[in-house]
């Protein structure tokens, strides 16, 4: 009979690492999707502990499949990138009563802010009921795009203000990251709408970001919001953020479109075919820097509207799987 802990305790990256069974074979770990972003992530984090492809055995699973390999002991660790906090996760404590969460060391981070756009990000132990105390990773940010070429100052304005002053409107479990006291992260290396700094700045924000130039813009009342897949957070948090904008913005439509997130978003609002897309941070300066994906295509005409939630680093397993050092892990 399991024994279920009533507080899994978190795990120093720095110190541990899940897997190698008595036999010495390499650990197994999940670390996404084949050309996700997931998976460069995870291989960075691997990377500045050191961690080489030999080291272990590598997984290239979505993140609930990678978590019914952790339930069923076939996966040690497991890791992904999503919102705050994850169904899956508590799902999996559920079923088994002994999920740890790693904590990335003061080292790790300061090495990947200093070589990534991903930032340091603290998981509040009142995040998830098995968490015992913080834990320290990073993150990205899901942030709001809009369209400087159909996106007047005012309308901007407007935008940002319904989007943080009737937040409370919004009942997606995400939504809770919809206060001042976030809003302008993931922004520091975008260009902000005119409009949307008028508001922080009436709000007591200081907006070191640079301004956005605004297009020969010409009055419309329908607008399009390029949101996520529907299995995924962007697309029913978004539809919400449109409602709230429908019913609190005087002689404006917006309409909350199906897309496969955040570079379809962008290169439909580089195209002119949408008014305002949801994008992680990092593919939204590389799209503005014509970086990556967006090398030779730069989007010119993006300007961050706000932040909408952080998308997390989240590393898992579970406190009955054999724990090393990471030292350890070479030798196997």
């Amino acid at each position: 009979m399991k024994k279920t802990l009533l507080a899994a305790a978190t795990l120093t990256l720095t110190t541990a690492l899940i897997g190698c069974d008595a036999g010495g074979s390499k650990a197994n770990i999940a670390v996404g999707p084949a050309a996700s972003t997931t998976q460069k992530v995870s291989r960075m984090v691997l990377g500045a502990y050191g961690i080489e492809d030999g080291d272990f055995n590598a997984y290239q699973e979505r993140f609930g499949d990678a978590l019914d390999g952790v339930q069923d002991g076939n996966i040690d660790i497991s890791m992904g990138i999503m919102g705050l906090p994850a169904g899956s996760i508590e799902s999996l404590q559920a079923s088994s009563g002994d999920v740890v969460m790693l904590s990335l060391s003061d080292e790790v981070v300061d090495n990947i802010e200093k070589n990534s756009d991903y930032r340091r990000f603290t998981i509040t132990k009142d995040s998830y009921k098995f968490l015992d105390k913080d834990v320290q990773t990073i993150a990205a940010f899901a942030v709001m795009m809009g369209n400087t070429n159909t996106i007047n100052e005012e309308m901007g304005y407007q935008l940002a203000k319904v989007m943080y002053d009737q937040a409370d409107q919004i009942t997606h479990s995400q939504a809770k990251f919809l206060t001042l006291e976030h809003a302008l992260n993931g922004g520091d290396a975008l260009k902000i709408h005119p409009g949307a700094k008028r508001f922080y700045e009436e709000k007591g924000l200081t907006v070191n970001m640079p301004v956005a130039e605004l297009g020969d813009i010409t009055a419309k009342h329908e607008f399009i919001l390029g949101t996520g897949s529907q299995g995924g957070t962007y697309y029913p948090l978004g539809g919400e953020i449109a409602t709230t904008w429908n019913n609190n913005i005087p002689g404006a439509n917006f309409t909350n479109v199906e897309t496969s997130a955040s570079i379809e978003n962008l290169v439909s609002i580089r195209d002119g075919k949408m008014d305002l897309g949801m994008s992680v941070h990092v593919p939204a300066r590389n799209a503005l820097e014509g970086k990556a994906e967006f090398e030779g295509s730069p989007v010119d005409n993006a300007a961050f509207i706000g932040q909408i939630y952080p998308e997390v680093v989240q590393i898992v397993s579970r406190s009955s799987n054999k724990v090393s050092s990471f030292e350890s892990i070479k030798g196997n």
